[in-house]
């Protein structure tokens, strides 16, 4: 059975005739810590106070359900890219089993998904940057963190690896730091400002875990779900890690114990030392926590650890975007430049252009300084683009199962619950979808999305009419026969 995948198949050779690899520069402690900051984004630190206005305690369960929902994607893309270490990402297995047109689409909408998540972050690092420098113009700290992450991102991958590791490292830090505090908090029985003293029982004691109603309940998962963007990336570290077959298992396993840990018990903790009611939207619960706790510099700590936070997925967001463009032209669906390595191993040339569409960040930052309004939609376009990237994952999955189940009977990392749990998430995803048309906001967000989608089917038109497009085309075919005929040779066996 041919197992090659198509940028496998058709990459650029190097001048000594092997082909253009990435170098597998990734620890286990790297990879379990860019899987835990893939978890905690700004999303957590700043968006979970409107999550909390809008649901009440019942907040706890919108988080748990993404999580446990989102557990099952990354169970399923383990299993895939451990069927072939060939694939370096989901974007290769999509292509493999689905055909080229999954891996294109794929790849590109989740470069259009870091891309516009880490204009979202850049505007966030600027305004975080505004709490030390007032009258500091907003554009001049987004240019220069893009600066700051390209150097990053150009010296080698295992820089990538360190930035990532410290960069989560501090946010694991705060978030195990409030929780400690808020237990203290309710050991001494302390008293928020509005008269209600810190207890567990202030979760149910004012109208109950869902005092919103149903809608309150499901207006949270609009919000919450961004939080959960950038929980795939380990997915897209296959390529670099020491060891996959051992650490990305341990990475995608741990992420029920980090879902509980750090978005769970953080809520349950906030809510329990200040009464839901009493928590603002529109500022960060963490920094009203620690403000609450007489630690007078709660405020400058919190927003440096809010600044690290953006700045680490807007890191990530590059490291990403670079290595889609990397698979992309090995597939001869984006310029054979961007697949050029530099002597650290790493793509400079596809570095330096999701760079260029960075800078929209700055450029957008000195056209209007007050655009909050755009962060919430840009924010809401990202989370809707990573919902179809995880749709690609599980709809691969399924075709995975039917069309080579002699790989998934070996595979020693299986996903649970296997395809049934497959449509129960699409069904999920399905909800979600629904869940942002309730609110104009995410509305909006979401009719500009299809745009998008327009855009690339009149691009991939004109593509797949090229000779190497046509060659991928046929290999996908011939590999879809060949597994028919290993499947039914093996049901004549039995």
């Amino acid at each position: 059975m041919s197992m090659k995948t198509p940028s496998v198949a058709t990459s650029p050779r190097t001048s000594s005739g092997q082909q253009p690899h990435l170098a597998r520069s990734l620890s286990n402690r790297h990879i379990q810590l860019i899987a835990i900051g893939g978890a905690i984004g700004t999303g957590l630190f700043m968006g979970s106070g409107k999550t909390i206005a809008l649901a009440g305690p019942s907040v706890i369960f919108v988080y748990m359900i993404i999580g446990f929902m989102l557990f099952f994607v990354m169970r399923a893309m383990g299993e895939l890219l451990l069927s072939n270490l060939e694939y370096k990402t989901f974007s290769d297995f999509a292509g493999d089993l689905l055909g080229p047109w999954a891996g294109f689409f794929t790849s590109w909408t989740y470069w259009l998904c870091w891309i516009v998540t880490g204009i979202a972050e850049l505007i966030a690092i600027a305004l975080y940057t505004s709490f030390w420098w007032p009258d500091l113009p907003l554009w001049i700290p987004a240019l220069a963190a893009v600066g700051l992450l390209l150097g990053l991102n150009l010296t080698s991958v295992r820089a990538f690896g360190e930035t990532e590791f410290w960069f989560a490292l501090i946010k694991i830090v705060a978030i195990v730091t409030l929780i400690v505090v808020g237990l203290v908090m309710v050991i001494t029985h302390f008293k928020s400002p509005g008269g209600a003293p810190a207890s567990f029982s202030n979760l149910w004691n004012d109208g109950g875990m869902f005092p919103t109603g149903p809608m309150g309940f499901i207006a949270g998962f609009q919000i919450a779900v961004f939080a959960f963007v950038g929980l795939e990336l380990i997915g897209t570290t296959a390529a670099e890690a020491k060891d996959p077959e051992k650490n990305l298992p341990k990475a995608i396993n741990s992420i029920p114990i980090r879902i509980m840990l750090f978005y769970v018990v953080a809520l349950i903790m906030i809510m329990t030392v200040t009464p839901w009611r009493e928590v603002t939207a529109e500022a960060s619960p963490f920094v009203a926590m620690f403000s609450l706790a007489g630690i007078g510099i709660a405020a400058g700590v919190i927003n440096f650890v809010v600044l690290t936070s953006a700045t680490s997925s807007a890191n990530s967001g590059l490291y990403s975007t670079s290595r889609m463009m990397f698979g992309l032209a090995g597939e001869g669906t984006a310029p054979g430049r961007f697949q050029r390595l530099s002597r650290h191993r790493v793509p400079a040339n596809a570095l330096l252009f999701s760079c260029t569409f960075l800078l929209v960040s700055a450029v957008l930052l000195y056209a209007n300084p007050s655009i909050i309004a755009v962060f919430t939609v840009v924010t809401t376009m990202s989370a809707v683009l990573f919902i179809f990237v995880w749709t690609i994952i599980l709809v691969s999955y399924i075709v995975f199962r039917k069309r080579r189940p002699a790989l998934h009977a070996a595979s020693k990392f299986k996903m649970p619950g296997g395809v049934y749990m497959c449509y129960v998430v699409l069904a999920f995803f399905a909800f979600l979808v629904w869940a942002l048309t309730q609110k104009t906001d995410t509305l909006q967000a979401l009719l500009v999305t299809p745009v998008w989608f327009i855009g690339l089917g009149i691009v991939w038109a004109v593509i797949r009419r090229r000779p190497e497009q046509v060659a991928h085309h046929e290999l996908h075919r011939a590999n879809v026969q060949t597994d028919r005929d290993a499947r039914r040779a093996q049901v004549s066996v039995d």
